[in-house]
């Protein structure tokens, strides 16, 4: 049987949307050549990983404007998908799973809420949605108003779980959290991962003194996190390390203007090793989220100490004081960052990134993934 994985954004690394596409990618290649169609979308060329002839083959498409785009979308609508999915649902992406799915020899996974909603409106094929967060409980918390109301982004996801072969969820709680929103889905625990393998420690930096903060700053959580963390937490932190540092890495950073020079913003980065270079430790001070952080997991594969919230390791099987050092609230924050940036929170790396490695690698999701 032949995969074909469907995404309406170009693949990329550099969001936690983009890793977890690329490990489910590439837990799936472990059993054969994964067909990766994608609308153009994002950014103009995939992330080199997906340049691997003996792992993918890829299938961008330019999706088109036009009559047919919007009787998709009022289509979509008058089936009761979330205006904010429903614009994104392409014609021209769906005629190209067509062109790849061959009759009851294909395997077609949606990636995310936009392609899973496409194929359910499409109707042509049977599916498996690989989910990202249960949106209505995310969105809810978030206050988005882009999905209509509350209630029929609820009936709309327990649609999607209902007609779903199987649905691949991130956490044990995004397991309940569908079970309660569609009691006969079937559903699959696919955490979240990262290519444990492909990644070389960084070695933490105690001279440094210098955290790193990473995160696209066009989702909401990522700005509460860090005007807590510029707010309330930093000046804390400063009056007792006047030479520590703050490295804000993300899409919308380098946009940013912050007068204080110890307040380092890279913006963007093609290579996360980037950001992590030079680094003493990483702060994850998420206020609320769904699914589970792939940025928190990432950190931790690249062995560096981690100070996190609870509402940031919420959806992990990781242990404060073993694989990381737990603090909520900007005095706690602030309290273990000096300890962090004072060196006293090194032996934590090597923990975290043994527990990733276990846990939440790219051979985890494919062992999740077997029959």
């Amino acid at each position: 049987m032949t995969t074909v994985l469907v995404s309406e954004h170009t693949p990329r690394l550099g969001s936690g949307h983009g890793l977890r596409h690329y490990a489910v990618a590439r837990a799936l290649a472990t059993t054969g050549v994964v067909d990766v169609v994608y609308a153009v979308f994002g950014a103009s060329e995939p992330a080199p990983e997906f340049r691997d002839p003996d792992r993918f083959r890829l299938h961008p498409v330019h999706a088109s404007r036009g009559l047919r785009r919007a009787g998709l979308y009022a289509r979509a609508r008058l089936a009761g998908v979330p205006p904010g999915f429903a614009r994104g649902i392409s014609p021209d992406l769906l005629e190209a799973v067509d062109g790849l799915a061959s009759a009851g020899r294909s395997r077609i996974v949606a990636d995310g809420p936009v392609t899973a909603a496409a194929l359910l409106v499409w109707g042509r094929h049977p599916f498996v949605y690989n989910a990202h967060n249960i949106e209505s409980e995310l969105r809810a918390r978030m206050g988005d108003t882009g999905m209509g109301s509350s209630r029929a982004l609820r009936r709309f996801e327990a649609r999607l779980l209902a007609r779903a072969d199987e649905s691949w969820m991130v956490s044990e709680r995004d397991m309940e959290l569908a079970a309660e929103l569609c009691p006969g889905a079937r559903l699959r625990l696919v955490p979240n991962a990262v290519d444990v393998a492909a990644i070389e420690p960084v070695e933490p930096d105690p001279a440094a003194r210098r955290a790193v903060f990473v995160g696209s700053l066009d989702y909401e959580p990522n700005r509460r996190a860090l005007r807590l963390l510029l707010d309330d937490v930093m000046p804390r932190v400063w009056q007792e390390l006047p030479d520590a540092r703050l490295r804000v890495v993300g899409r919308g950073a380098a946009e940013r203007e912050e007068p204080d020079p110890r307040v380092e913003l890279l913006g963007f980065v093609e290579s996360i090793r980037e950001a992590y270079e030079g680094a003493t430790c990483v702060v994850v001070p998420l206020l609320e989220g769904g699914g589970s952080p792939l940025k928190f997991i990432e950190a931790l594969a690249y062995g560096l100490p981690v100070v996190a919230t609870d509402a940031a390791a919420a959806g992990l099987a990781v242990q404060p004081g073993r694989h990381f050092r737990r603090a909520n609230g900007a005095e706690e924050l602030a309290a273990a960052l000096v300890a962090a940036l004072r060196g006293q929170a090194d032996s934590l790396g090597g923990e975290g990134r043994a527990f990733v490695d276990a846990r939440y690698s790219v051979e985890a999701v494919a062992r999740a993934l077997e029959p």
